[in-house]
């Protein structure tokens, strides 16, 4: 999947502007990155599209432990989302990731993560606009 693809997906599934879609995307990756281990982070960057990858760097060998709402608190703080924007808004990119990553590469990002994560990345509906 193409960036202007995976994009146009979160922002359809947030009804947020594209440029908030973008920021919001970012925010999640940079926030799913220090939770996820270096070589995690090295797998996800090569899947997704050029401009993405750059986010994803390894910050060590060992995650950062912490729940799936401070995932959520985290996004919101860093896109300026109220929690259940914040909510909304992870979801939305986890259900693209989803979809972007192939054979299965984001089940296999997530199986190693707390099952709140894993809920979080169900899929989501993608608003059909006019």
């Amino acid at each position: 999947m193409d960036y202007d693809t995976m994009i146009d997906l979160v922002a359809r599934r947030t009804d947020l502007p594209s440029e908030q879609a973008v920021d919001l995307t970012r925010v999640t990756l940079e926030a799913l990155n220090e939770r996820i281990t270096a070589g995690e982070a090295l797998d996800l960057a090569a899947q997704l599209p050029k401009p993405l990858q750059g986010l994803l760097r390894p910050p060590d060998e060992t995650a950062e432990a912490f729940t799936a709402d401070e995932l959520i608190r985290r996004v919101g703080r860093e896109a300026g989302l109220p929690g259940p924007a914040a909510e909304t808004g992870v979801r939305a990119v986890f259900a693209t990731l989803r979809e972007a990553l192939p054979g299965g590469g984001f089940d296999e990002l997530t199986a190693d993560l707390p099952a709140d994560f894993r809920d979080l990345a169900q899929p989501a509906p993608v608003t059909r606009q006019g």
